[in-house]
């Protein structure tokens, strides 16, 4: 938001209590995160009780479902293989929650006077929470399946002894580093469109509001804007099908030990 002529971009990411409420001294408000996770829960559930209605001729909302449904499916087989099929739901729970929260962010709801849409997958404390989970699923796996056997797969096949010393701390970091990678990349993405469109949309304001210099500002503003939306569009999906992507591509190293 803009005070005293200042332009602050990161206000919308402002974690702010609707209901505050504390126990002794632990701070559990419900705050606009927590609403818009609902929201997103909400219209998931919505949606899904749409398309699984199971009629003979399928109507658009089953079509969506399978449609979507299809796609994670694919990318699970392809990258795990038959033995992915017990991951599907989770696959298709994190894509879609990702997907959905990703796109809430978009909702130009800020024209409503005291009202402003919040995209939660801008913050890490929410990516970093899924990737932790999709990490602590890799290493349950890993370790159920293969048992100490699994630290083999910091030595790549056939590496000579000498290079083993030398290769395996570095495939070690390299695989610690996944969770934090996988949040971030995520987090990234999301915070960095929102304000380049914060920013556009403060200079359409000011220079709607200068003189003819100002409105050629303004205009190039908005030309700018309407770019970077429709590529927020398209990263709000890649954004959600790479991070589905990559935990499939981890889960087939713990089970395969690639």
């Amino acid at each position: 938001m803009a005070e005293a002529g200042k332009i602050d971009p990161m206000h919308q990411f402002t974690v702010e209590p609707i209901v505050p409420l504390h126990i002794g001294p632990y701070d559990i408000s419900f705050t606009n995160s927590s609403l818009w996770l609902f929201i997103a829960l909400g219209l998931i559930a919505a949606f899904m009780a749409q398309g699984m209605k199971r009629q003979l001729v399928p109507g658009r909302w089953q079509v969506a479902i399978e449609g979507l449904t299809g796609f994670v499916d694919d990318m699970v087989k392809v990258n795990i293989g038959p033995e992915g099929k017990k991951f599907m739901p989770y696959i298709f729970s994190l894509f879609v929650f990702i997907l959905t929260a990703n796109l809430l962010g978009l909702f130009p709801l800020a024209i409503v006077p005291g009202f402003h849409q919040f995209t939660t997958t801008s913050h890490f404390s929410i990516t970093g929470v899924l990737a932790v989970m999709s990490f602590s699923i890799v290493l349950i796996v890993g370790f159920a399946r293969h048992g100490l056997k699994f630290f083999s797969l910091f030595v790549p096949h056939g590496t000579p002894l000498p290079m083993a010393f030398l290769i395996a701390p570095i495939e070690f970091v390299s695989f610690m580093v996944r969770p934090f990678s996988l949040g971030l990349r995520l987090f990234v993405a999301m915070i960095a469109g929102h304000i380049l469109m914060e920013v556009f949309g403060s200079f359409i304001v000011s220079g709607f509001n200068g003189g003819p210099m100002g409105w050629g500002v303004g205009i190039l503003s908005m030309l700018f804007i309407i770019f970077v939306s429709a590529l927020e569009l398209l990263v709000c999906a890649i954004q959600a099908y790479v991070f589905a992507l990559l935990t499939t591509l981890y889960l087939n190293d713990a089970i395969n030990l690639h």
